[in-house]
C-alpha cells in the first residue's frame, strides 16, 4: 500500500512507511513546546505559584515520559535479543515514587499550585492531539480522489 501514488499530486503520502521514531520525537517536541508556551503565558497572566506548578509539571512530564520509553525501549530490545531482560518491576514503579516524591515537596514547600502541576503533567495529552491532527490533515491531504 506503501507504493500506490496520490493521482492528484504525483508523491506518496509521509504518512505511509513512516519511521516511528520520527513520529515520539514530533511528540516530544510538542511536549517540549507545550512546556515553554504555557509557562510563558502563565508567566504573564497568573500568579508564581501557577507558574512554577505548570514549569514542574512539565517537566516532570517529559522526565517521565522519556524514561518511560527508554525503559520499554530496554524491555522490549532484550526480549528481541532472547535475553532476559533486566527490566524489574521496582524500576517501572520508581518513577511514579520520584514523580510524586517530587509534587509532594514542592506542595509541602508551597511553591507550585497542585492544580497546575497536574494541568502540566498533562502536556503529553496536548502533544499527542497535535499528532493527531497533523495524522489526520495528512491523511485527508494525501488520499487519494474515488
Amino acid at each position: 500500500m506503501g507504493e500506490i501514488i496520490d493521482s492528484a499530486g504525483g508523491h506518496t503520502p509521509q504518512t505511509v512507511g513512516e519511521d516511528p521514531s520520527a513520529m515520539e520525537r514530533r511528540i516530544f517536541r510538542g511536549m517540549c513546546i507545550a512546556v515553554v508556551l504555557s509557562t510563558l503565558l502563565s508567566a504573564l497572566l497568573a500568579p508564581w505559584r501557577v507558574t512554577t506548578g505548570l514549569l514542574l509539571g512539565g517537566v516532570l512530564s517529559l522526565f517521565n515520559h522519556h524514561w518511560l520509553r527508554t525503559s520499554v525501549a530496554a524491555m522490549f530490545g532484550a526480549t528481541l535479543e532472547g535475553a532476559r531482560p533486566k527490566f524489574r518491576l521496582a524500576r517501572y514503579v520508581l518513577r511514579y515514587v520520584v514523580v510524586a516524591a517530587l509534587v509532594f515537596i514542592a506542595y509541602q514547600l508551597d511553591v507550585v499550585s497542585l492544580v497546575a502541576v497536574l494541568a502540566g503533567m498533562c502536556t503529553f495529552v496536548v502533544a499527542a492531539l497535535v499528532e493527531g491532527f497533523r495524522q489526520l490533515y495528512l491523511a485527508i491531504i494525501n488520499r487519494e480522489e474515488t
